[in-house]
């Protein structure tokens, strides 16, 4: 394998077959089966391929950072390509799902892409330009400012569950940083993969960003490639596999992970708007978002059934009985649809109640029907792992305090939903608990605000991106110290007995 100049060291190199082994096992599950007709990508990237492809992104880099002028440009081109194929785009990622709903795919993968490069083009100059900042009456007449410099080159391993979006929105936050990127698209939507190929040939010379394609072997040398920054979305148990990967190289990180997000909601909210709300965000992409409301905290056990009513009438409201649901996506693979059909089992094995919210289940289309499991306890699978599928549990509680206490007893997720119109109430939520990000009296939506930070905390991530947050992440804030000809620092010097009374000056 070709070296670098900061290369991996012998025992980076020996990670990544061990990261590959690693990585294979935390992603077994198999990807969709090619449709007649669907474009697939030319190939599987050779693994001897990934080394030289990083050095030559490195060197045009070396050679040329990218300007202001042509960070724009980029951009610019990225937004056109992609706004001119986005129909082709929603018809390619609803062909690795098997269905997705068209309107969904240009929400989703479409607009926030669109409204997060503009965002970045928009504040690019302020960004960039060097920021003063003081230096202290004892280093007068010193000046100092902060400068956000480009790292070099960033890798991205982006997900399937939305295969342009979480692809794409760190590519142009790094693209804008002044960065060249390296990406390695998901297996399991092997259509997308080569739709991102063909886009993003057509905006970027490959000296400047290039895709790799294939599968869990490629993921994990991918992973232990000395990058200057490395961004994963996925899963916590593959984002600790990256983890290690990256750890020989010291390669700084961005983890966008998952976990169980609690949506709590208080006695004093409206059990209909509660539930539109909440379908709203779990049932969005077939509930394969990582921010989807993972189960619910319902404060006041006497609501329970009219929340599991209201949330199968917005079922029927939004899609009917699903005989003819174009509206609602498919689940990705086999895989994950036996995945989801055992958290529903081994439910009604622990005597849960399963309550299907629509009639039509059909394993063949992979259409998974909204389904609630009524008080599971934490011995359930369904309240143990990330559901990522249109599972909602229900759990009552006698008070906010047995909600909060049940918060806290587990990871810190990745997102968190308070439902209450009592300021006071929803302070206290805050106050005690700590997410990735919340929305209070909605869900996801927090997701689209380009000025917030997107991360979360421990088990469910580490790091952040999105508008500013991101173009720091992927740059280095250098610190610069202009000393003019004549600096009381040049009298710092031995004897010090001559400058004695100075120095008792300036340490007072």
């Amino acid at each position: 394998m070709t070296t670098f100049p900061h290369a991996a060291t012998t025992a980076a190199n020996a990670a990544i077959t061990a990261a590959n082994a690693a990585i294979t096992a935390a992603s077994a599950d198999a990807a969709p089966a090619a449709g007649a007709g669907a474009r697939i990508p030319d190939g599987d990237t050779p693994l001897d391929d990934l080394a030289p492809t990083l050095q030559r992104l490195r060197g045009a880099w070396q050679q040329r950072k990218p300007d202001r002028a042509q960070r724009r440009d980029d951009l610019q081109r990225l937004r056109d390509a992609l706004k001119r194929r986005l129909p082709e785009m929603a018809d390619t990622i609803a062909a690795d799902f098997g269905h997705r709903s068209r309107h969904e795919s240009l929400i989703a993968d479409g607009m926030t892409v669109l409204n997060e490069i503009d965002h970045l083009a928009s504040h690019l100059r302020r960004w960039m330009k060097p920021k003063r900042v003081g230096v202290g009456w004892r280093f007068w007449p010193a000046r100092a400012e902060i400068r956000q410099e480009p790292v070099g080159v960033v890798g991205v391993i982006s997900p399937w569950n939305y295969p342009v979006n979480l692809a794409l929105i760190p590519l142009a936050t790094a693209i804008a940083a002044g960065n060249h990127v390296y990406l390695k698209p998901s297996e399991h939507t092997p259509r997308t993969t080569a739709f991102l190929r063909s886009l993003l040939a057509e905006v970027f010379p490959p000296e400047r960003v290039s895709v790799a394609a294939g599968g869990a072997d490629v993921a994990g040398a991918f992973a232990a490639l000395p990058f200057d920054h490395l961004v994963f979305t996925g899963s916590t148990a593959v984002g600790r596999k990256v983890m290690a990967a990256a750890a020989p190289n010291l390669t700084p990180l961005t983890l966008e992970l998952g976990g169980k997000s609690p949506a709590i909601v208080c006695d004093d909210f409206p059990v209909d708007q509660a539930a539109a709300r909440l379908a709203t965000g779990k049932w969005f992409n077939g509930g394969q978002t990582c921010i989807a409301p993972d189960y619910v905290l319902l404060v006041g056990r006497e609501r329970r059934d009219a929340l599991v009513q209201a949330l199968r009438e917005q079922v029927a409201a939004r899609y009917g009985d699903l005989s003819d649901a174009g509206d609602f996506t498919r689940i990705i693979n086999d895989g994950q649809f036996a995945r989801l059909d055992g958290y529903l089992d081994d439910a009604r094995q622990r005597g849960h109640e399963v309550i299907p919210l629509a009639a039509k289940h059909d394993r063949t289309q992979r259409l998974f029907a909204p389904t609630v499991v009524i008080e599971p306890g934490d011995d359930a699978k369904v309240m143990q792992d990330e559901i990522f599928g249109p599972i909602l549990p229900i759990r009552t509680v006698g008070s906010l305090d047995e909600a909060l206490a049940y918060v806290n007893a587990h990871d810190r997720p990745l997102a968190l939903y308070p439902f209450s119109h009592d300021r006071a109430r929803v302070e206290k939520i805050l106050g005690a608990t700590l997410a990735g990000g919340v929305t209070v009296n909605d869900t996801v939506l927090h997701f689209g605000i380009n000025a917030l930070p997107f991360g979360g905390i421990g088990p469910s991530g580490m790091g952040a991106y999105h508008g500013r947050a991101g173009f720091d992440a992927m740059s280095k804030a250098l610190p610069v110290l202009w000393q003019p000809r004549r600096a009381g620092s040049d009298l710092l010097k031995p004897p010090y007995s001559r400058v004695a009374k100075f120095i008792d000056f300036i340490i007072r």
